[in-house]
Formats: C-alpha cells, structure tokens, sequence
C-alpha cells in the first residue's frame, strides 16, 4: 500500500489533535484514500517539553529545514499561530512544490491570495478548511455552492469565545469581567482575551470568507469592527426581557463599494437562525440566489473539531476535484437596518416624536424604527445601541416626548 507523508508544524491543542485523530482514523483513512497517511515529522519550539511525545520514525525537530529536506513529503499541516513564522514556511513548503493545510486564520486572512496564487504556479494546493470556523464545513460547503449559486450576504457567529461570554451573561446574570475569568478558568479564553473579545479573531475569518466568495478583501475604510467589552449586565437583563439575545456577528455582503464587512454585537428577535446558538457553538448564515439560505452550525474551536476539518483538507487535496470557485458580482448597496435597541444608563431615553417605538422595557430601554439611527445618537451621546436582526413584534406603541 502506497503512502501519503505528511509534516505537522506546532504541537499545541491543535497539532496533537491532528496527530491522535490521523491514529485514530487510520482504517478509515485508508478506507477513503486507499493509501496510508503518515506523521513523519514533527515541528516543535522545545525538545525537551515534547520528548515523551518522540516516536520512533517521527522526526521531532526545531529546525524546519530539516522538514523540508524530508524525502516523498506529500502535505505540511500549519498548527501554528501568528502571521511568522508561518506564512514563511508554507512559501517555502509551496514553493518546493508541497501540498499545505493551515488552521492559522490570522496569517492566512494576510497572505491568504499570496499562498494560494503560488499554489497554483506550482500545481499544488492550500487547504484552509480550519481558519473559519473549526468542526463547521464552512469552506467546503462555499465551494460547491459558489459552482451555480451567487452568495448574497453571509452572517456568522465565528467567535466561541465572546458567544460563550454572552450566553453565560445572559444564563447566570453576572458582569462581563466576571463572566470573562470563568471563561478563562474553563479554558474558554486565552489569558490575554483581546483578539476575541474585540473582534479581530472574527475578523480575520470574515476576511478569508471574502477572499474566497468574492475574490477580494473588504474595504477597509468601510470596514466595522466592534468588541463586546462594553455590553452589560442590564443590557443583557433588558435584552432578555424583550425577548432578544446578544450574539456577536460577522456580516458580509458585496455592495457597490466593494466587499463590506462588519463584525459587532447585535441583538436577534426568536426569529433569527443564531437564537439558540448559545455557549462556544459557532454558526454560518449563507443567503444564496438559487438554493436560499443555508444554515451550519457546530463547534468552532478545539482539539478534535479543529483536527476533524484538517483532515478533510487532507482529504480534499489527496483526491481532488475542481476546488477554484468562480467569483460572481453580485452588488447589493447595505441598506441600514430599520430596527434598533437603544440603551441609555443614566438618565431617561429621550426618543423623538416622530420615531416609531416598537417597545419600551423602561424609560431607559427601547426598541425603535428609524433610518434615522444616527439623528438618535446626536441627541443622546451616552446611548448605547445595537443593530436588530430578525423580525421583531413586541407590544406596538408610539410615544410622543
């Protein structure tokens, strides 16, 4: 039986999990590919911290020439993080013309274009299955939609860490910090929480997402970016009372100014697909012209589903098939939402006469109808407020100041 030989770079969560599951799923691997699928090298910071993981046949090295000068190796699995050393070696791993699989969102939603257009000069290819969302064949499921259908708009929870926050806010009632240093003691959240909390995490995989529905980057000047730090404890308590939940959502579209992308908590009516999206789930709205709206949802992060979309690369690039979508145009211009939940913490919410309220919770508290959102905001400069997603009916009323 033939062999495909394949090179693991990083052996945190995500390089063991790659490693126990290629064990694990040898049968089957062997079932699918009709070959066998080999760690032979292994890419680690320190020696002595991974010496139990030695194995006999397995090069355990700091050195990643050591790996490039392997004979017969067929793939290179990127489980590192941070745009370097990564996106240096899956050049030079590209460039000698072998096949690369990465779970590093960050470095790809950089150099994702470069890496891919040099995968093509030299006939080989990128799997990225695992820079959007884990365990959620988000990528896959594009591929072969984007074969006839055009992508309209994709909203996703991407995120598991700032879910799991919101939903816990929400659950037990408590403050955002505290909230945070659970999230932290279960694992949840790293240490410094920052890239999650405020949203580039999120970003990073909208910017993938783009790249590979509609061929480009999003506009960064138009470009929307908000975390959840500021979200609390009453907002989520008035939230719940009305009947609406906060998720922190990626939205992308391609307007007439190019690729739009923003990343912001909103608040979502029972309605909306991501509802009962609660905990470190992560979830995928794709709105398409011809099939309608396909929804996935599943785990986003850890060991296993992480490992899980690896191997389908792994899959994917052993037995290929036309992998290259077809970008479409399709222009749609955003159209601001009409709904929105406004928050004021101080002091009486002043809504003007002519804006329709849809439901006061409290004399701080209301949902309204307005384009006029911004006109609100000049009269109100302490206000929060967050976009409605999902068709909403409360008690209809209309209050004149």
């Amino acid at each position: 039986m033939s062999h495909l030989n394949i090179a693991i770079l990083g052996f945190g969560t995500v390089g063991k999990g790659v490693h126990y599951s290629i064990k694990s799923h040898q049968a089957r691997l062997e079932q699918v590919l009709g070959k066998s699928v080999n760690v032979v090298a292994i890419l680690v910071k320190n020696l002595e911290k991974h010496e139990q993981s030695r194995e006999d046949g397995v090069l355990l090295t700091t050195n990643f020439e050591e790996i490039l000068n392997i004979g017969e190796l067929d793939v290179i699995v990127d489980a590192i993080v941070g745009c370097e050393p990564g996106h240096t070696y899956l050049t030079q791993a590209l460039e000698k013309g072998i096949h690369v699989v990465t779970a590093n969102k960050e470095m790809f939603a950089h150099h994702g274009e470069e890496l891919l257009a040099l995968a093509k000069k030299n006939d080989v290819t990128v799997g990225f299955e695992a820079t959007v969302a884990g365990g959620v064949p988000v990528i896959q499921t594009l591929r072969q939609l984007l074969q006839v259908n055009r992508v309209r708009k994709v909203e996703g929870i991407l995120n598991g860490t700032s879910n799991f926050i919101l939903s816990s806010m929400r659950k037990d009632g408590h403050t955002f910090e505290k909230t945070l240093r659970a999230a932290q003691e279960n694992g949840y959240a790293e240490a410094d929480p920052s890239n999650d909390i405020e949203g580039y995490d999120a970003y990073y995989k909208g910017v993938v997402l783009s790249q590979l529905i509609f061929g480009e980057k999003p506009e960064e000047q138009s470009t929307i970016r908000k975390g959840i730090t500021d979200i609390t404890a009453d907002y989520v308590e008035s939230a719940d009372e009305l009947g609406l939940r906060f998720r922190h959502i990626v939205t992308l579209f391609k307007g007439q100014k190019g690729v739009q992308c923003k990343v912001e908590p909103v608040l979502i009516s029972t309605e909306h697909p991501f509802y009962q999206v609660d905990g470190v789930q992560n979830a995928v709205s794709i709105e398409t012209d011809l099939v309608g709206n396909v929804q996935l949802q599943g785990p986003g992060a850890g060991m296993y589903p992480t490992a899980s979309a690896i191997l389908e690369d792994i899959i994917q690039i052993s037995r290929p098939v036309n992998s290259e979508p077809a970008y479409v145009v399709y222009q749609e211009e955003a159209a601001n939402s009409s709904k929105w939940v406004l928050f004021n913490k101080n002091k009486k919410l002043e809504v003007p006469y002519d804006i329709k309220v849809l439901a006061r919770l409290s004399d701080r508290a209301a949902v309204v109808e307005t384009e006029e959102v911004e006109r609100i905001l000049l009269e109100n400069p302490l206000l929060a407020y967050f976009e409605l997603k999902g068709n909403y009916q409360h008690r209809v009323e209309k209050v004149n100041v």
